[in-house]
């Protein structure tokens, strides 16, 4: 079986990073899409379960929570019955990221309901060394599952947005409704009100937006299997956690979460398919 050299794997990778689909990757760098392919995925499950040890015992003070909408195969809506729950239509990216360190500790790619968040929240916990501050939006599964998992042990607050409705017709219907407010309460805990946000974390929405083709809207390059939407977002998180040098941080959040000592290359990502 022929073996891509290191070379034409950061080449590969590289490309996928900053955003490209699998198929201008390949017209890129030549490579066909079914290798680009294999790459992706024995890649981005390495890259999972690195980050899966790595990340414990952390010392986050401030951690914020959000979701992200894609899709696989199509809108949930045009899902055909038969196909029901079986991994096409919507799919929500629960995200979590240090305030402080703006490291992405932990992630969950599946449905919005509240196992989800239950997973998610749990995952969560366990990657914490002490007693944080914890922010998500007002979806209701969030705080059943802080208080399951956290217990006591957690100062929580909640950032309540307000819209208002938008009539749907034209461009509106493409278009989030016009934002009017936000309330910030306190749910559990003595969270500090002054910095109940979920500002970074929504920020963080739209680097992922932007770096990886599937999530981009509006057009075909969505995922067409959950499997690897799950293997470009475990590459994605690697990739900016480890490689990425944040440009108010001036390092990597890793380096900033003290879970490494240098900005990692490409070639060391890659490495761990050999290790």
């Amino acid at each position: 079986m022929n073996k891509l050299s290191s070379i034409d794997r950061v080449r590969v990778v590289s490309c996928l990073v900053e955003g490209n689909s699998l198929r201008s990757t390949t017209r890129i760098t030549g490579i066909h899409r079914t290798t680009v392919l294999k790459l992706l995925t024995d890649l981005g499950e390495v890259c999972s379960d690195h980050q899966d040890k790595a990340f414990k015992n952390l010392t986050c003070n401030r951690i914020e929570c959000d979701e992200i909408w894609s899709f696989i195969g199509c809108k949930e809506k045009n899902v055909p019955q038969r196909q029901k729950g079986k991994g096409r239509g919507d799919v929500w990216t629960w995200i979590a990221i240090d305030s402080d360190t703006k490291l992405i500790p932990h992630w969950h790619v599946g449905m919005r309901e509240l196992s989800d968040a239950m997973q998610f929240i749990h995952g969560l916990k366990d990657r914490l060394a002490n007693r944080i501050q914890l922010t998500t939006d007002g979806y209701r599964p969030y705080a059943i599952a802080v208080e399951d998992a956290f217990g006591s042990e957690v100062d929580y607050g909640q950032v309540i947005k307000i819209y208002s409705q938008m009539e749907i017709g034209g461009e509106a219907r493409y278009s989030k409704s016009q934002y009017v407010e936000s309330r910030k309460i306190r749910v559990k805990g003595k969270p500090d009100k002054a910095r109940i946000s979920t500002s970074i974390c929504e920020r963080q929405n739209l680097t992922m937006r932007m770096s990886m083709r599937r999530f981009t809207r509006l057009t075909n390059a969505f995922s067409k299997k959950i499997e690897n939407h799950r293997h470009a977002v475990a590459l994605h998180f690697m990739h900016y956690n480890f490689c990425r040098v944040h440009g108010s941080l001036r390092i990597t959040p890793a380096m900033e979460a003290g879970v490494t000592d240098h900005v990692w290359s490409l070639e060391e990502v890659i490495a761990l398919l050999d290790s």
